[in-house]
């Protein structure tokens, strides 16, 4: 088990997001956009936009109408414009326009659902957290971590497993494994650096 992360920490030292974000409002607003999204995407997206409104106060003078031609290029936009536009008027109202670094009140946030909230507070230093996204949910069940339905339930399998000093980093290492080695179809494992460690080796390489 440690030898994976041990391995992973070599190739992949300092492990940190790839969404681009200034402070931790705008590292909600990305996270949130990047559901169903690419952060390459979501990138191009929040490079303007973050130009113009880079805290919830505004956000709120862009506007709905302001927001949706600024993210039209993401997935499912009109609902993330909606959810975006809510969450800074709750952040302004309830929280004094200053992100609350508590994973119940961020979760209340709408749009900030349990997986955006553990990357938000595990990226800011908060709170480790392995958000459980589809490349975390793939390269878990293929390594042995997990074998959960859910996501919810992959997270509490990981943080039984995964040796605590490891915690912080694993949601990166996993995440940006799946991303380019792990793949969906046709994984690297010729180049992968825990291929021998991998009890899913034989479906992929015929050994």
């Amino acid at each position: 088990m440690e030898e994976i992360f041990v391995r992973l920490s070599g190739v992949m030292p300092d492990p940190k997001t790839e969404l681009d974000f200034v402070n931790p409002y705008t590292l909600v607003v990305a996270v949130a956009l990047s559901a169903q999204a690419t952060d390459v995407g979501v990138n191009k997206a929040t490079k303007a936009l973050f130009a113009v409104a880079d805290t919830p106060q505004k956000m709120l003078v862009l506007g709905e109408e302001g927001l949706i031609p600024l993210i039209a290029s993401i997935g499912l936009y009109r609902t993330k414009a909606k959810n975006v536009i809510a969450a800074a008027r709750m952040l302004v109202e309830k929280h004094g326009g200053e992100v609350p670094l508590n994973r119940t009140d961020l979760q209340a946030l709408p749009g900030v659902g349990r997986k955006t909230a553990s990357v938000v507070l595990n990226e800011l230093g908060i709170e480790p957290a392995i958000a459980v996204d589809t490349h975390v949910f793939r390269v878990s069940h293929r390594l042995g971590l997990a074998n959960a339905a859910t996501p919810d339930k992959v997270e509490v399998q990981l943080h039984q497993v995964v040796p605590e000093a490891w915690l912080t980093k694993a949601h990166h290492w996993l995440i940006l494994h799946g991303r380019y080695t792990c793949l969906a179809q046709r994984p690297k494992c010729p180049g992968c650096v825990i291929s021998d460690l991998c009890p899913s080796r034989a479906s992929f390489m015929g050994v």
